[in-house]
C-alpha cells in the first residue's frame, strides 16, 4: 500500500473497509504532516486535533457495527468560508474573526453524513475576494498557490488531506487547482447548496472541490449534490450516479477546442501546451474541433465582474459602514466600485449573462466537451496577486460546469492544466470525458520537496 497521505478517496476507503488502515492511523498520519509542512506553506487556520481523533474513533466504532459510508474515513479540508458547528469560520476576515457558528454548512453536514472527517479550516483569501493569503506554493515558494481557495489546493497538493471544499466566485477553485497541480471541479451553478457559505456574490458563488483525480471528484459531487429549500439559489434538479456516468461515458468523446480569446491571452508556452494536449487527445481517438466563441462572450467578463461587485457591495454595505478600514485593499476597492454601479447596469449586466448562458449551451451542439488552457501561465512569481481569473470567469458567470485537470510542467518546473467544460447539470457526462483525458495524459503530479 502506498504511503497513507497518497491514497485516493477510492483508495483510502478500500483500505479502510479492508480493515488494512485504521481511520484513526490515517487521521494521526495526516495531522503529524500539517505538523512537519503547514509552518511553511501556512494552508490552515484551524486544526482541532482532539475532535479530528474523535472523529475518527467513531468512524472506527461505526465500522464494527456494520455501517459503511461513501466517504468511510477520508480526511476533507474546509475553505474557511464554510460553516461548521463549534468551530470558527472567520473567511479569514478581521470582521469574522471570532465568529463560532452553531450549525453545519449543508455541504459540510452531507460530507460528515457520508463518513468524512473534517480536519479542519483552510485559508482563504480575504472573504474569498481578491487580496493574497499567507499561504505558499509548493511547487515554489515564490509563487502564488493561487486564490481564492489557497489553503485548500495546497493542502490537497501536499497530501496533508483528501480532499477539500473550495469556491469559485470568478476563478477561485479551478485557478489554484491548476496552479498547484491538482484536480479542480466547478458545478453547474445550483448543483451543491450554498447554504451556511459567506457568500462574496449569491448568483455567482459556487461551491468547488478539489482532490487529485476525476474519480475523486465525481466521489465528493455524489455526496453533496441535491436540491436544498434553505438554498434559494439550489437547483431542483435530479441526482444521477456520477461515478457510473463517469464510467460509461464514450471513449471517442468529440472535443470542442475553443483557441479564440484564449490563445490570445496565453503565454505562447501555454498555448503550445494546450495544443499539444489536444494532438495526444486526438491520438488516442477524441474528434477535435475548433470552436469559434459566440459574440456575447465579450461582454462576459465585464458583467461578471460588475454583478460580482454589485452583490459584494450589498453583502458588506452594514459592516462596511462601521469598519471600511478593516478590509484588505482589493476588497475594499471592489466593494466601493459596487456601490458606485447603478441598478440599471446591474441589471443589464444580469439580461446579459442569461443571453450568454444560452449562447454556451448552444455552442455545445454536438460537443462532448469544451477544452481550452485553465490559465494564461503557470503561477506567477509574485505573492502579491492570486493571477488571473480570466480563462473562469465566463464560465463562472455562465453556470457551466467545468474541471480542470494536471496536465503537464512548464519550462520554470510549475504545473500546467488543461481546462474542460461541458453542459449543465450534465457533470456526469463531463467527469467521464476528463477521466478520459486524465488517462490518456497519464500524470500524476507531486511536488518533489513534499512527496
Amino acid at each position: 500500500m502506498p504511503d497513507a497521505y497518497r491514497l485516493s478517496i477510492t483508495e483510502t476507503t478500500r483500505e479502510i473497509q479492508n480493515k488494512n488502515l485504521s481511520p484513526v492511523s490515517l487521521a494521526e498520519t495526516l495531522i503529524n504532516r500539517i505538523d512537519k509542512l503547514d509552518p511553511e506553506l501556512k494552508a490552515w487556520v484551524t486544526v482541532d486535533r482532539e475532535d479530528v481523533i474523535g472523529q475518527a474513533k467513531q468512524t472506527e466504532l461505526d465500522q464494527e457495527r456494520g455501517i459503511i459510508k461513501p466517504l468511510q474515513g477520508v480526511s476533507v479540508g474546509l475553505k474557511d468560508i464554510f460553516y461548521t458547528a463549534g468551530m470558527r469560520t472567520s473567511a479569514c476576515s478581521r470582521i469574522l474573526s471570532e465568529f463560532v457558528p452553531d450549525y453545519d454548512a449543508t455541504s459540510v453536514a452531507k460530507l460528515k453524513a457520508a463518513g468524512a472527517i473534517i480536519l479542519g479550516k483552510a485559508v482563504t483569501t480575504e472573504f474569498a475576494s481578491s487580496d493574497p493569503s499567507p499561504s505558499l506554493n509548493p511547487w515554489n515558494l515564490n509563487h502564488t498557490p493561487g486564490g481564492s481557495s489557497s489553503g485548500s489546493s495546497v493542502a490537497v497538493a501536499t497530501g496533508m488531506c483528501t480532499a477539500a471544499l473550495g469556491s469559485q466566485t470568478g476563478g477561485s477553485t479551478c485557478r489554484p487547482a491548476a496552479y498547484n497541480g491538482i484536480v479542480g471541479l466547478k458545478p453547474t451553478y445550483g448543483r451543491v447548496s450554498k447554504h451556511g457559505v459567506v457568500p462574496l456574490s449569491w448568483s455567482l458563488d459556487t461551491v468547488g472541490i478539489l482532490v487529485r483525480s476525476v474519480e475523486d471528484a465525481a466521489l465528493m459531487l455524489q455526496v453533496m449534490s441535491g436540491h436544498d429549500p434553505l438554498d434559494p439559489h439550489s437547483a431542483n434538479e435530479p441526482v444521477p450516479n456520477f461515478v457510473e456516468q463517469m464510467n460509461r461515458s464514450k471513449q471517442k468523446p468529440v472535443i470542442g477546442l475553443i483557441k479564440d480569446f484564449f490563445f490570445e491571452h496565453s503565454a505562447p508556452e501555454v498555448a503550445s501546451h494546450t495544443e499539444q494536449v489536444a494532438q495526444e487527445l486526438a491520438s488516442a481517438g477524441a474528434e477535435i474541433r475548433e470552436i469559434t466563441l459566440p459574440d456575447s462572450f465579450r461582454s462576459s467578463h465585464a458583467c461578471q465582474r460588475i454583478v460580482s461587485n454589485v452583490e459584494a457591495a450589498a453583502f458588506h454595505r452594514e459592516w462596511y459602514k462601521q469598519r471600511a478600514d478593516e478590509y484588505g485593499p482589493k476588497i475594499r476597492g471592489n466593494i466601493e466600485m459596487g456601490m458606485l454601479i447603478s441598478g440599471i447596469d446591474y441589471l443589464q449586466a444580469q439580461r446579459l449573462r442569461r443571453q450568454f448562458r444560452t449562447d454556451m449551451v448552444n455552442m455545445l451542439t454536438g460537443i462532448d466537451a469544451l477544452l481550452m488552457p485553465t490559465t494564461p501561465t503557470p503561477a506567477p512569481g509574485d505573492l502579491t496577486t492570486t493571477g488571473d481569473a480570466v480563462f473562469q470567469a465566463p464560465w463562472t458567470s455562465s453556470g457551466l460546469p467545468t474541471i480542470t485537470i494536471p496536465s503537464g510542467i512548464a519550462t520554470n518546473g510549475l504545473p500546467l492544466g488543461t481546462q474542460l467544460a461541458g453542459l449543465p447539470f450534465e457533470e456526469g457526462s463531463l467527469l467521464g470525458i476528463a477521466k478520459w483525458c486524465e488517462q490518456v495524459l497519464n500524470l500524476d503530479l507531486w511536488p518533489n520537496k513534499y512527496m
